[in-house]
């Protein structure tokens, strides 16, 4: 039988006196909600204990970051922290801050590298199966329910919400059963069938189908009952209730939301997404809502970090409105966040650095590289015997890269934003190759390894900086390194340890006590 014991308790009090007085009103808010075992080590103890779970919560957030491993959360946290000589600090966002961390492994039947289709048909249903498979068990014809599926069931409200195409991988593993991920029509066709209640974020992949010869998907969820807007301002009209499917008014690369770093005033964001998506979904019977930041991956795939960066925090103001409703319905609410796999490869620390690093220099950047892309073929198209000379100007605008004339190997140069002889003349070779029609490129293993199917003055821009300020890539693909996986709210304690991307699904299902 349990007995008062005054040292404990005076032990306890010191605790929280502890938490109150190092912890801003947020954490304590963080720390006061979480697992009991949560609160002691957030105080600084590696006491650990056995207690009861929570009941189970109302509303249950995910969010993932395609993508998105320690390293890319840990860039954004260095990017925004200090940067200066002998006072370098990290600067914690919002999910770091969340009392439960756990860590889970991402391969799945086919490879610890795995892709988009396979880990989120993990995460959304508990079931391992192939590269580019969705929704199918390894056989490739039996299909699994979804944790979406399953809270629709319970009648609960269901939103999906994606920066990327609503038909791509991560937020089609929600619903769809297809064989191949790349059946963009036929995952749109299964998407008007859900009778999920909010969609938003990019646009669908092949609206009218591989061939243009189908129905558009537009009117096909117009026919199934859905609302769809396409201007901010139509948006802003959603209200409580409406079945929506909310599209970003500017589209950038293959119909998805513009990259963070791209954004104007007046672009919808993932964060007013996610405060809409709250607005429509909030009922007695609760809400499951899934986030993804899709761009995260665009970006590795890319080895763009500037870009990369910005979009972990457009993620977290999205992930801060969840926060928000949390704070008011603490006892009802669980936030996850975690990714699906790591891409690229991103290190922080890079040969030419030796032990430092400068992620102050990133913040000259000005725009990812699509639009840099874009801006590039523009002056490409104005003129075509175009000069690396007359682009020197852009680049440094966009990059802050600057090119000094006469530059001798191996000299020493003050201004770090200075081009070395050496990353010039990847610059002039990579100059070279983009001026050339795309077919007339070189295919070799030097260009594959160089540019990795992107235009190559923009890739070789990127990498000149991300080295630059000490940071490093693999890889243009996927990566078999774990995720982190961040817990606050009802039932997090359960998300706690190492354990594979499946059990997620899983301790989702115990959580909202769905079978």
């Amino acid at each position: 039988m349990f007995k008062f014991n005054k040292r404990i308790a005076l032990g306890l009090l010191a605790v929280m006196t502890v938490v109150s007085a190092v912890f801003s009103p947020m954490e304590q808010l963080l720390v006061k909600n979480a697992h009991p075992t949560a609160q002691v080590e957030a105080a600084g103890s590696n006491t650990s204990a056995t207690i009861p779970a929570k009941k189970a919560p109302k509303y249950l957030f995910l969010f993932i970051g395609d993508g998105m491993a320690h390293v890319q959360v840990q860039a954004a946290q260095v990017y925004k922290g200090n940067n200066k000589y002998g006072e370098v600090k990290p600067e914690l966002i919002n999910f770091s801050k969340f009392p439960v961390t756990g860590v889970a492994t991402t391969h799945d039947s086919t490879s610890f590298a795995p892709d988009s289709a396979s880990t989120a048909t993990s995460l959304s249903s508990g079931t391992k199966t192939h590269s580019g498979v969705i929704g199918l068990t390894t056989d490739k014809k039996t299909s699994v329910e979804t944790i979406a599926e399953k809270a629709k069931q319970a009648d609960m409200k269901v939103g999906i919400i994606s920066s990327v195409t609503l038909n791509h991988a991560t937020p089609a593993a929600f619903w769809a059963n297809v064989e191949s991920r790349g059946q963009y029509y036929d995952i749109g066709l299964q998407m008007a069938q859900t009778d999920f209640d909010y969609f938003a974020g990019g646009s669908l992949g092949q609206r009218t189908g591989k061939e243009k010869d189908k129905k558009d998907l537009y009117e096909i969820l117009k026919e199934s009952g859905y609302k769809v807007t396409e201007t901010r301002a139509d948006f802003e009209e959603i209200k409580a209730g409406d079945k929506v499917y909310a599209v970003s008014e500017r589209l950038q690369d293959s119909g998805s939301m513009p990259y963070t770093i791209d954004q104007v005033d007046s672009d919808i964001t993932l964060a007013d997404y996610v405060k809409k998506g709250i607005e429509v979904l909030d009922n007695e019977k609760g809400f499951f809502m899934m986030v993804e930041s899709g761009k995260i991956d665009w970006a590795c795939h890319a080895n763009d970090a500037g870009t990369v960066i910005h979009e972990v925090i457009g993620y977290e103001e999205a992930i801060a409105e969840a926060i928000a409703f949390y704070e008011k319905h603490p006892e009802d609410t669980l936030i996850l966040v975690t990714g699906d796999h790591e891409t690229g490869g991103l290190t922080i620390g890079h040969a030419t650095m030796g032990y430092d690093t400068a992620f102050d220099m990133i913040e000259k950047q000005k725009m990812s590289y699509v639009d840099f892309d874009t801006k590039f073929e523009e002056m490409k198209k104005s003129n075509p015997e175009l000069k690396l000379s007359t682009v020197l100007a852009e680049i440094e605008e966009t990059f802050g890269l600057k090119v000094k004339p006469d530059v001798a190997e191996g000299e020493e140069i003050e201004d770090p934003f200075v081009l070395t002889k050496y990353e010039y003349e990847m610059l002039k070779n990579a100059f070279e190759e983009s001026m050339k029609p795309e077919d007339n490129r070189a295919e070799t293993q030097e260009t594959g390894l160089l540019y990795g199917g992107y235009n190559p003055i923009s890739v070789t821009l990127t990498h000149i900086l991300n080295n630059k300020a000490g940071i490093g890539w693999t890889s243009y693909a996927h990566t078999g390194v774990p995720v982190a996986v961040y817990a606050l709210g009802a039932t997090a304690e359960n998300y706690g340890g190492y354990y594979d991307n499946t059990d997620i699904f899983f301790k989702m299902m115990d959580s909202l006590k769905l079978k």
